[in-house]
C-alpha cells in the first residue's frame, strides 16, 4: 500500500491544536486533542441535557456555587477576632483576603481552558474541593495559632476554589441563554455579590453559638479565636453540601439546541455582536481583550476602594469635634445597603445590557461613575442621604461591571472558549484587588490617623478614582469588532466540539 504523503505546511500546522493555530490557518487533518482526564461521573458528556430539559434550572445551579464563594466579601465579620487571636495587625489579617483575590485571578486565568474543555460539573466539583479545603486548613491554622496555615488555607486553596468556581457556570449559561446572555450571567454572578448577605448574619450567629460571651448586636464585642475556628469548620461543611448540589444539578445543552422561537440570525443585527468564534490564545493577542482588561481594572479599582473602607468612610465623612454623627451600628447597616446594591446591580444592569448593548452600558458605568465620584468628593459630606445614594449607585455599577463582562466577551469573541477568555480577563480583578486598597489606604495613611480622619482626607483618593474611570471610559470607546484574521474556522470549532463535548470521546477511550 503506497505511503500517503502530507504537504509540509500541513505538518507544520498540525503541531498546533485548533485553538492555538495561527489565525486563518485550519489544519485539514482531523486529530484528537489532548485533555486532562476527569472521573467519568464528572465528564461533560454525562451532563448533556435531554430533550425537554428546563433551562431555568441552570441559574439555581450556578447560584448554589456563587452564593457560597461570595462569602469572601464577609471576611470583615471576624477580622477583629483574628487580629486579637493572633495578636497581630489588621494588615497581617487583611493579607488573607488579598491572597485569595490574587489566587482567584490567577486560577481563573490558568484553568479557564480546562473549565471550557471539561464542563461545568467538573469545574464546580473541583471548586468545592478547593474552597472547602481552604476552610478546613484555615480552621486548623486558627485552632493551632499558625497564621501561615490561614494564608495557605483560606488564601491559597480557597482562592483557587474562588477562581474556578467563579468562572465555572459562565460559558454554560451563555450557551443556554443565547437570547439573553446578560440576564443569564447576571442571575448567577449576583450570587457572588449577595453571598455576604447570607454569610455575615450566619457567621455572627454561629460565633455567638460557639462563644456565648460574644454578642452580635454589640459592636464592641469580639468573638474568641476558638469560635472562629469552629465557624470555619461549620461553613466548610455547609458550603460543601450546597456546592455539590449545584454541581450535580448543572447540565450543558446539546450541540444543536436552541431556545424555542430564537432566531440566531437576529443576533448579528446588534452592534459589536459577532457570529464568529475566537480562541482564548488568539483573544489575548487582540487589542479588544486588553481594552476590556483596562475597562474592568479601572471599574473594579474604583469600586473596591469604597467597599474596602465603607464603614469607617461614612463615619469619617460626618465627623465633628465631638466624634462621628454616624453610629457604628448605622455604619454596619450602610455596609449591608452596599451589599444589596452590589447584588442588585449585577442583575439589573447586566439584564439592561441585553437591550441597550454592552458598550453603551459600560459608558454608563464609567461616565456616570465619574459624575458620582465627583459628587461624593465635593458634596458627600453635606448630607447623609447624598452620601448613601451616591455610594450605593457607585457600588451597583461595580457589581454590574462584573456581571456584564462575560456577555461583552461573548459579543466580541463568540461562545467557543468564552469561559477561558473570561478567566484570563479576571487577572484585571486580581490587579485591582491590590491597587484599589493600596491607593485609598496610602492616601489615608498620609493624611492622618484612623478614627480622626474627615471627609477632606478622602478627596485625593476619590479624585484618583475619577481619573481611573476616565481612562476606562476612553478604553471602552476604542472597542471595535474583532478583525476577521483572528476568527477560528468553522471546521476547527466543529472538530474541537466533536472531540471534547460528545459521548464518542469517552467511548474512544
Amino acid at each position: 500500500m503506497p505511503r500517503r504523503t502530507v504537504p509540509p505546511a500541513v505538518h507544520r500546522l498540525s503541531r498546533f491544536p485548533a485553538w492555538q493555530r495561527p489565525p486563518g490557518r485550519a489544519d485539514p487533518r482531523p486529530r484528537r486533542y489532548p485533555s486532562v482526564a476527569v472521573p467519568s461521573f464528572l465528564a461533560r458528556e454525562r451532563i448533556v441535557a435531554k430533550p425537554g430539559f428546563n433551562r431555568w434550572l441552570i441559574p439555581p445551579a450556578a447560584l448554589a456555587v456563587h452564593l457560597c464563594i461570595g462569602q469572601a466579601y464577609a471576611t470583615s465579620v471576624y477580622k477583629t477576632a483574628l487580629v486579637q487571636h493572633f495578636d497581630t495587625s489588621l494588615t497581617a489579617i487583611g493579607i488573607i483576603f488579598s491572597i485569595a483575590i490574587v489566587m482567584l485571578g490567577l486560577s481563573a486565568a490558568l484553568f479557564g481552558t480546562w473549565v471550557d474543555r471539561n464542563g461545568p460539573r467538573a469545574a464546580m466539583f473541583t471548586s468545592a474541593v478547593f474552597w472547602v479545603s481552604g476552610f478546613l486548613v484555615g480552621s486548623l491554622g486558627i485552632a493551632t495559632e499558625q497564621l501561615w496555615l490561614l494564608y495557605l488555607g483560606y488564601g491559597v486553596l480557597g482562592g483557587i476554589g474562588l477562581g474556578i468556581g467563579y468562572i465555572s457556570p459562565v460559558s454554560t449559561l451563555i450557551k443556554w441563554f443565547p437570547d439573553r446572555p446578560g440576564l443569564a450571567t447576571g442571575m448567577a454572578i449576583m450570587g457572588f455579590g449577595g453571598g455576604a448577605l447570607i454569610a455575615s448574619p450566619l457567621s455572627r450567629q454561629l460565633m455567638s453559638f460557639y462563644d456565648p460571651a460574644y454578642v452580635p448586636t454589640d459592636t464592641t464585642s469580639v468573638a474568641s479565636g476558638d469560635a472562629v475556628a469552629k465557624l470555619f469548620l461549620t461553613l466548610g461543611l455547609v458550603y460543601l453540601l450546597f456546592m455539590m448540589f449545584g454541581a450535580f444539578l448543572v447540565r450543558v445543552p446539546a450541540a444543536d439546541w436552541k431556545p424555542q422561537g430564537f432566531d440566531p440570525s437576529t443576533v448579528k443585527k446588534k452592534a459589536l455582536v459577532t457570529t464568529e468564534n475566537v480562541s482564548a490564545n488568539n483573544a489575548i493577542r487582540t487589542p479588544q481583550f486588553w481594552l476590556l482588561w483596562t475597562v474592568l481594572f479601572c471599574n473594579v479599582t474604583a469600586g473596591i476602594g469604597i467597599l474596602e473602607q465603607a464603614s469607617p468612610m461614612i463615619q469619617d465623612f460626618f465627623r465633628t469635634g465631638d466624634g462621628s454623627l454616624v453610629a457604628a451600628s448605622a455604619a454596619a447597616g450602610f455596609v449591608g445597603v452596599l451589599s444589596l446594591f452590589n447584588m442588585a446591580g449585577r442583575f439589573v444592569w447586566s439584564s439592561t445590557s441585553d437591550y441597550i448593548g454592552r458598550k453603551p452600558i459600560y459608558m454608563v458605568y464609567l461616565g456616570v461613575g465619574i459624575v458620582l465620584y465627583i459628587t461624593l468628593a465635593t458634596l458627600g459630606s453635606s448630607a447623609t442621604w447624598i452620601f448613601v445614594i451616591t455610594a450605593a449607585l457607585i457600588i451597583s455599577f461595580y457589581g454590574g461591571g462584573f456581571a456584564t463582562v462575560p456577555a461583552y466577551l461573548r459579543d466580541l469573541f463568540g461562545t467557543f472558549q468564552v469561559g477561558a477568555i473570561h478567566g484570563r480577563l479576571l487577572t484585571a480583578w486580581a490587579a485591582a484587588g491590590v491597587a484599589g486598597p493600596l491607593i485609598i489606604n496610602g492616601v489615608l495613611d498620609a493624611r492622618g490617623t484612623p478614627g480622626q480622619l474627615v471627609a477632606g482626607d478622602y478627596r485625593p483618593a476619590l479624585f484618583i478614582m475619577v481619573g481611573l474611570l476616565a481612562v476606562g471610559f476612553v478604553a471602552n470607546l476604542l472597542v471595535k469588532p474583532v478583525a476577521a484574521k483572528w476568527h477560528e474556522s468553522a471546521e476547527a470549532v466543529e472538530e474541537f466540539t466533536h472531540e471534547h463535548h460528545t459521548p464518542e470521546r469517552s467511548a474512544a477511550r
